[in-house]
């Protein structure tokens, strides 16, 4: 690119030269930009460019750019260089230009309404911008007019692309709005001004949905420009007609989902519950959805039922409470809860052949909720009605849980597997929540059922269907007290006549036990019924983490009721540790597990039981006795510390001390907590001599283990600041040297967010740098590393909304972390990576929405980004997919490997059909 010579009057030595930013530069820049194959050359141009678009002479070359006989590409780039001006650099256009550069805007809007659509909607943005910072005073009838303008017959431009033209102009304007840097006195002046010229879209909208001549394009756009303008929180009842026309749209496959898209933002607005009449009216259109949904539900139309099942639940949930406060309509309520019960219950097994059901779970949360939040009259009124909607619900929940057949399960992928995993949790969490509705009638219901199925004699009974029954009941004993519960006797009686045939079955056996651990203390003559089965289930490889939890958990809360199985349990352990059959996790597990049941022996019992377990295990010894290893441990300390005085700059030694360490704490948990401050300080030490790996792992243990615990976290709180202050310095001198350190750093930030987010709360936290240096280890060549950054973010934005500094952050620099993941699924990371991307694009898309659906149009109407080999129409299908898919995310991941083959040019051309 060309240079002037320096300015008169630059700054002294070492100052830029000015740079000449003519039309003809711009081109060729944007040439070096999309064609040049060096990437320095390309980042070279891209700087260049931005500070052309910055650039007072902006105002000149963008219009040259629109001439008709430039590419889309150059001419893109000219209409977003007048956004930028206009939303950034607004105090620099005198207030006399307003009306010619809205009066150019216009006609070049009118001109492309014709042409390329990535640079009509770029001008639209443009034009919504300059009304945002126009309006109320300098344009106090923007909306208004832009419609009467579009409307006015002496265009040269066809009927049809006048009308999308305007529609496109109208729908960009919400999100303008959403993301625009007004200050907070202008932005609710325009907040108020938009609301009111809502009067001027509406009945246009109402008019083109309605009318039977309008092609499907328009009544497509018309859903979107009324579902962006409902995020302005429209009032429910303005919106009433435009709702019933979109409810009518769901007949039309081609409308379906932009119109479940209108209807769930309508409804889920914040505001709308002040407006019940609309909200009762809305009810029959719900439950008149109900053969549509049985329809689509019988011909494996997971799309149509999904849909139907958002709307009945977005009615439900945001406004149960509103609803069952007008007591006379109590029956069409049920009626949309019945409905929901249907949703819940829908046919097939999570994720694989239906994804509805898990959309509902919280629905029955809030209904539970708002229910018990009524006065004792009102509550007694609709516990009676409830109740048995609830009981319904039980069996619907544990239905749901049950296994596929074995020979289905075999097919199914390890993802797959994991989502039925979490779902089960899900409905594990919903039934220990029933519970508080329902009470101890629920365990004598679940008993009552698990008790005929196992004495019947009629019909063999399936594994599947006991598991689920004894899951419900695990769900609720592992957080309710039910040492007062008159079933659990006759429930332990039961569980030695299951025939355990399967694995997932048996875990289940073993858990359920494990959870009723503290009822046997207290009634130590039932041990000798399961304790066997716990025994012989130590010998099961397949069943290690539930049996030796159980025997864990047995051992500690009635230890002073074992001494008469102490020799068995001793034996047995031995002889699955001589075996190796558990993996070390485990071991040590059943380790103190034995220490427990060895504390509560005489003397001379426990010197005999230890001599035999430890005689193969001379090495292991400090892991057995629990009470004396912290003892020793502190005593020890002393000598690390002394060794490490002289050797705190040797790696190795660094490596064997963290080691020890992270042996003790996973060992000890809670009994290793005297030691924290000390560790704390030595690891501290540690790692700002030598930055290691093995420190930040051993960190990690402390924030999962003592976070959460008050005492503890000033400690680990100070580590932790520490740990990543030094991080990020070493992120300032070059971090390609250490991808094990950046990989151990973001899992330990992952980690702190999950165990304990306040961690992110601390002022001293640069939580902007840890940002910008995650999406940094995004672009790492070494998977591992870019794994762990894939999962700090997916930690992150659930986030959003409960810690301030990572809202503020990925407000701010979102756009860049979506930008490096674009790039990623576009080429530059290895393909068997997509699925951690597309993690995050889900995370993005269910916790930052609003900022997301601006964000991707804006990235992928870049040409020739993220890949050079796609149309601006499979960029636009995947950005509408993935706005569209905010609860399956198995779908999302489908979608990302579509559009990385796509990028990568590996991949048909049927991605393209028009959605």
């Amino acid at each position: 690119m060309e240079r002037r010579e320096e300015q008169p009057g630059a700054a002294g030595a070492g100052a830029a030269p000015a740079l000449d930013f003519t039309v003809e530069n711009v081109e060729k820049a944007l040439h070096q930009l999309y064609y040049d194959p060096n990437i320095e050359n390309k980042n070279l141009a891209q700087k260049w460019l931005m500070q052309a678009q910055a650039s007072p002479q902006a105002w000149h070359f963008s219009w040259q750019l629109l001439q008709p006989d430039k590419v889309p590409e150059i001419q893109y780039f000219g209409a977003s260089a007048l956004h930028i001006k206009i939303s950034r650099y607004w105090s620099d256009i005198p207030t006399d230009q307003y009306e010619s550069l809205k009066a150019q805007l216009f006609t070049q809007i009118t001109r492309f309404a014709s042409g390329s659509k990535i640079v009509l909607t770029r001008l639209c943005v443009a034009l919504a911008s300059l009304a945002l910072s126009m309006m109320p005073d300098a344009w106090p009838c923007a909306v208004a007019d832009m419609v009467r303008l579009f409307q006015a017959e002496d265009s040269p431009v066809d009927s049809q692309g006048r009308c999308l033209a305007l529609l496109e102009l109208l729908t960009v304007l919400p999100e303008e709005f959403q993301t625009s840097r007004l200050p907070q006195y202008r932005k609710s002046l325009v907040r108020t001004s938009l609301a009111v010229e809502c009067g001027a879209v509406f009945p246009l909208l109402e008019q083109l949905l309605q009318q039977p001549s309008s092609p499907s394009c328009v009544r497509q756009k018309v859903l979107k420009c009324f579902s962006s303008w409902v995020q302005l929180e429209v009032p429910l009842q303005d919106c009433e007609a435009l709702i019933q026309a979109a409810f009518a749209a769901l007949q039309d496959s081609e409308l379906f989902d932009s119109s479940v898209e209108a209807i769930v933002n309508a409804i889920s607005q914040p505001d709308a519950q002040r407006y019940v009449n609309t909200l009762l009216k809305l009810i029959p259109l719900v439950l008149g959805l109900q053969d549509q949904l049985r329809q689509a539900v019988q011909n494996g139309d997971m799309e149509t039922s999904h849909g139907i099942c958002r709307i009945a639940v977005a009615l439900g949930e945001n406004h149960s409470r509103a609803l069952l406060d007008q007591v006379e309509h109590w029956q069409s309520f049920l009626a949309l809860v019945n409905m929901i019960m249907f949703c819940t219950g829908i046919p097939g097994h999570f994720p694989v052949n239906e994804t509805t059901s898990s959309l509902t779970l919280t629905f029955w949360y809030t209904l539970q909720d708002d229910i018990l939040s009524f006065e004792a009259e009102k509550q007694a009124v609709y516990q009676q009605v409830y109740r048995p909607v609830y009981f319904q619900l039980v069996d619907v929940l544990l239905h749901k849980a049950q296994f596929p057949s074995d020979e289905e399960y075999g097919f199914w992928s390890s993802d797959e597997k994991e989502q039925f995993r979490i779902y089960r949790v899900d409905i594990s969490d919903t039934l220990m929540y029933v519970y508080e509705m329902l009470g101890a009638e629920l365990l004598s219901n679940l008993y009552d059922k698990l008790g005929r199925l196992l004495t019947s004699s009629e019909e063999p009974y399936s594994w599947q269907h006991t598991e689920a029954l004894l899951y419900g009941f695990q769900s609720i004993a592992e957080t309710i007290d039910v040492n007062y519960s008159d079933v659990v006797p006759g429930l332990i009686g039961l569980i030695p006549r299951i025939s355990i045939s399967n694995v997932q079955l048996a875990d289940t056996v073993m858990f359920t036990i494990g959870a009723l651990s503290e009822w046997l203390a207290d009634h130590p003559v039932m041990i000798n019924s399961v304790l066997p089965l716990v025994l012989h289930a130590l010998g099961n490889p397949e069943l290690s983490i539930s049996s030796v939890s159980t025997l864990k958990k047995i051992c500690r809360e009635c230890k002073y009721d074992l001494p008469p199985y102490a020799a068995n349990i001793v034996a047995v352990s031995q002889d699955v540790l001589m075996k190796q059959i558990h993996k070390t996790s485990q071991c040590m597990w059943l380790m103190q597990a034995l220490g427990f049941l060895l504390s509560a022996l005489q003397v001379e019992e426990i010197l005999k039981n230890l001599h035999s377990l430890i005689s193969p295990y001379i090495q292991q010894l400090e892991k057995l006795a629990e009470e004396i290893v912290v003892v020793v441990l502190q005593q020890v300390f002393q000598l690390i510390q002394k060794v490490l005085s002289k050797w705190l700059n040797d790696a190795q030694v660094v490596e064997a001390v963290c080691a020890i360490f992270e042996k003790s704490v996973k060992t000890l948990l809670d009994d290793f907590a005297p030691m924290v401050p000390q560790l704390c300080e030595m690891l501290g030490r540690m790692y700002s001599t030598i930055p290691q790996a093995s420190a930040l792992d051993l960190t990690r243990q402390l924030v999962h283990i003592f976070a959460h615990e008050p005492a503890h976290f000033p400690p680990i709180e100070a580590l932790f600041l520490l740990v990543t202050s030094v991080t990020l310095t070493l992120f300032q001198q070059g971090p390609r040297d250490h991808p094990d350190i950046v990989d151990s750093f973001m899992q330990l930030l992952a980690q702190a967010l999950k165990r304990k987010p306040d961690l992110f709360l601390c002022e001293r936290l640069d939580v902007k740098a840890v940002f910008q240096c995650a999406v940094l280890a995004l672009k790492f060549p070494e998977a591992p590393t870019v794994k762990a950054s894939c999962g700090f973010f997916t930690e992150l934005l659930p986030r959003c909304g409960e810690v301030e500094p990572v809202g503020k952050v990925v407000q701010e620099d979102g756009r860049m972390l979506l930008i490096a993941v674009l790039e990623a699924i576009g080429g530059q990371a290895s393909r068997s990576l997509m699925d951690c991307f597309a993690d995050i694009l889900f995370a993005l898309n269910k916790h930052c929405f609003s900022l997301l659906s601006v964000w991707i149009k804006e990235a992928l109407q870049a040409p020739g980004f993220p890949s050079a080999r796609l149309s601006p129409e499979q960029k636009d299908t995947f950005s509408q997919q993935i706005l569209r898919e905010r609860v399956n995310k198995r779908r999302v991941k489908e979608m990302v490997k579509e559009f990385t083959l796509l990028c990568r040019g590996l991949h048909g051309t049927d991605y393209t059909a028009d959605y």
